[in-house]
């Protein structure tokens, strides 16, 4: 019997779109004849639905549609199965739509990515492809990332945090800004992906429109240097804690000093979406301009390859994440950007030059869940204790100083 791999895709974020292209590229390239693939559509309302025409992507031009002739479900978990179940429940016949083995979300940003989702599908007891809760909040709250790693030996550019507390008054956070750092500048959002809502400021009227743009997207935003002679390289790995590998090196090539939404994921996009799961319209992360491998020395590959699997166990990472990494020309240092845990289109083109196929990469993933699904039926998580015996809440407890 088939193994039910749920893939979920879409949700209340700003990646929404994204996540679209890159689940569909998956499901078109999952092995049908080892897993039966359940494509699970989440709205920006985060209602969770499915159907015939769920997996096919020329269906989202038109969603209301789409929603109009599928079918809304809610996770049910009895005993030692999942199911998605139909809401509104009828009154009569089976509800229960299917069961489900795994699930592989494949989301992109806040809400879904930062270990939400992830959350969610723990507390029903599924095995779940990728990080866990843990390594999925650490991975997008930029911040915390950076201090783990910079604790751990990792390079990392400094940086400060400020919040919409700080942007009250936007003349002493200007001060702030100015007194740690020199221009030119990076705001990032701290919490969010795909280039959304970052802006380099070099002087204090950029400062502004970049404070206004990131505090737009977040209520935390990242400041540090920008780096003036840039060559931005990635790397992807695939793994868990025990052992990990990384891909060949990218070296991605923007319209601009800082990589766009629009040069990730628009731009090259030509045509309609049609031809299904393996085509349409835009390739993700896929259709991005890039030299692959980068044009970088022998040895800065070893290295960045190196730090990027250092980086992936170090954050408790499992499946496939890609990493971002910064070279500074001019000195010639390497300074580890930011971890994208569910990367676009799942970096599976940074794998092909190796030799492993799509088909092969997401198998990977998918046995690493069970994997992991195996070793935690191994932890206690919970045991027999007579702690209640005796409670009176609001009266104390009997033999307890509770």
């Amino acid at each position: 019997m088939s193994l039910k791999v749920a893939v979920l895709f879409g949700g209340k974020s700003t990646e929404h779109e994204i996540s679209i292209i890159s689940a569909i590229q998956a499901i078109g390239h999952i092995n049908k004849d080892k897993y039966e693939v359940i494509p699970v559509y989440i709205t920006k309302e985060n209602d969770f639905y499915v159907g015939e025409d769920i997996g096919k992507i020329e269906e989202y031009t038109h969603i209301p549609q789409l929603l109009a002739k599928s079918t809304q479900v809610v996770w049910i978990k009895e005993k030692e199965k999942v199911s998605l179940v139909r809401y509104p429940m009828k009154k009569f016949g089976n509800n229960v739509i299917t069961t489900v083995d795994v699930a592989f979300p494949i989301v992109h940003g806040t809400n879904v990515e930062d270990g939400t989702l992830q959350g969610f599908l723990a507390t029903l007891g599924l095995p779940v492809v990728g990080c866990d809760v843990l390594s999925s909040a650490v991975g997008m709250n930029k911040y915390v990332m950076k201090t783990v790693l910079k604790d751990n030996g990792i390079p990392v550019l400094d940086c400060k945090c400020y919040t919409w507390k700080d942007y009250e008054d936007v003349d002493g956070l200007v001060a702030k800004i100015e007194k740690e750092f020199t221009y030119p500048v990076i705001i990032k959002p701290l919490n969010l992906g795909s280039s959304i809502g970052i802006k380099k400021a070099s002087d204090r009227e950029g400062l502004l429109e970049a404070l206004e743009l990131g505090f737009e997207f977040s209520r935390k935003i990242l400041v540090e240097p920008a780096i003036t002679d840039l060559k931005e390289i990635n790397c992807a790995v695939l793994g868990d804690y025990e052992y990990a590998q990384a891909s060949e090196c990218e070296e991605p090539v923007n319209s601009d000093d800082i990589l766009s939404f629009e040069d990730k994921y628009i731009g090259g996009a030509k045509g309609s979406a049609k031809g299904g799961a393996k085509t349409g319209g835009s390739k993700g992360m896929a259709s991005l301009k890039r030299k692959i491998p980068a044009e970088i020395s022998s040895q800065m590959r070893d290295d960045i390859r190196k730090m990027a699997v250092d980086a992936f166990i170090c954050l408790g990472c499992s499946g496939v994440s890609r990493i971002d990494f910064m070279l500074d020309q001019a000195t010639g240092k390497v300074y580890l950007n930011e971890i994208n845990t569910i990367p676009g289109s799942l970096s599976f083109y940074l794998w092909e030059p190796l030799g492993m196929k799509y088909e092969t990469l997401l198998d990977n993933m998918i046995e690493l869940a069970l994997k992991a699904d195996r070793e935690s039926h191994k932890v206690v998580y919970s045991f027999e204790t007579n702690v209640l015996e005796g409670v009176h809440l609001g009266g104390g407890t009997k033999g307890s100083k509770m």
